[in-house]
């Protein structure tokens, strides 16, 4: 993601930072600092956030090791002021590794609280709900203080995470129970009118208590939640079609002796973005469009299609349906696939054809859908 940058990779999955992250350090700073009044005080409340997001990172990793566990690529963890996000290239295929998942992040926050308990030896100091109760009792930065603090962030991530809203821990939870017993589908529409419910009473208590951070996150778990919706539709769509019968079989192709002026007139005269380089009929590389760009802006030659290709090509088998060819180019990174049936090329896809098939593939079932109610109807 744009504006991140890595700063530790765990078990092949890379730790980054959101650049806009540095504002609950500055945030930390002020809140702390103003009840001591004094620069310890600051200084003790960005130590205090960096420790909060060491608890939360270690939640993301609770979800990605589990997820690789089952097979599912992990590519990265970034933090935001709000959270975590794992970026786990695909929802879990079986609804009991979607359980294991989801409820792996706050088993470690348990862990966590666990540990600080025995640490502490007592929790009758914790205030796990009112946050300005607990911050009145560091008005004297201490380690006792520190740790009960972090106790109770901890104690609160589970509680906040298992909120039955999808797409929060609990709500993925919720979903894959549903799935067990309902399908897929079903249980993501249940999971997700739930959590957008869920959301709505979130915003409104927000709005009440004049929190602003609270309303955030009902909109982002709103959002998420219809997000979650219309990517159930997706897979439902895309797992009716091989992309050896999706795939553009009549699309442009470039030989090995020509120049990127050739691909600038594919450019003016065809919709088509990627063009696969053949030596008869075999694929040496793949031109994309912003390398044509790229390569118009840097040289005044111009310059051989060889020579600004792409060479390392993603594969795919033309058996496999548009929902796997999507998961895979998305844990590889990727943006174009070469379709090969055995060791013959066919041809090229992109998310972009997959999008665009699956936009025309739910127009012709919500036609057909109309079509079986006004015959019903009839």
């Amino acid at each position: 993601m744009r504006w991140s940058f890595r700063i530790a990779v765990v078990d092949g999955i890379a730790i980054k930072i959101h650049i806009t992250f540095f504002l609950v350090l500055i945030l930390g700073a002020i809140e702390w600092g103003s009840l001591t009044g004094t620069a310890l005080g600051a200084l003790f409340g960005v130590v205090l956030m960096i420790l909060l997001f060491v608890c939360v990172t270690l939640h993301e990793l609770g979800h990605s090791i589990v997820a690789k566990h089952f097979g599912i690529p992990v590519r990265e963890i970034i933090l935001f002021p709000l959270g975590g996000v794992s970026n786990i290239t695909k929802n879990p295929d079986k609804p009991l590794h979607e359980l294991f998942i989801s409820i792996a992040g706050p088993l470690v926050n348990v862990l966590i609280a666990a540990v600080l308990v025995l640490v502490v030896g007592r929790i009758d100091r914790v205030n796990l709900l009112d946050g300005h109760g607990l911050l009145q009792q560091l008005q004297s930065p201490d380690l006792q203080g520190m740790l009960v603090w972090l106790l109770a962030a901890n104690v609160t991530l589970v509680a906040f995470n298992m909120i039955p809203a999808y797409p929060l821990d609990g709500g993925r939870v919720f979903h894959a129970i549903l799935a067990m017993f309902l399908g897929y589908r079903r249980a993501t529409r249940i999971a997700s009118v739930v959590g957008e419910l869920l959301a709505i009473v979130l915003g409104i208590y927000g709005l009440i208590a004049g929190n602003f951070i609270l309303v955030l996150i009902a909109v982002f778990v709103f959002f998420g939640a219809s997000q979650e919706t219309a990517t159930a539709d997706s897979k439902t769509v895309l797992t009716t079609l091989r992309v050896g019968d999706a795939y553009n079989k009549n699309a442009l192709t470039l030989a090995v002796g020509d120049r990127a002026s050739k691909v600038v007139d594919y450019l003016l005269t065809s919709y088509q973005p990627d063009f696969a380089v053949l030596q008869g009929s075999n694929l040496l590389g793949i031109v994309r469009r912003s390398d044509v760009l790229h390569a118009l802006a840097s040289s005044q030659i111009d310059l051989f299609v060889t020579e600004i290709m792409e060479r390392q090509i993603t594969k795919v088998d033309a058996s496999k349906t548009l929902q796997e060819v999507s998961d895979y180019l998305h844990a590889q990174n990727a943006q174009v696939a070469a379709v090969y049936n055995g060791p013959m090329f066919l041809g090229l896809t992109s998310l972009e054809d997959i999008n665009e098939a699956f936009a025309i593939l739910a127009f012709q079932q919500r036609q057909q859908q109309a079509r079986q109610q006004r015959q019903s109807h009839a």
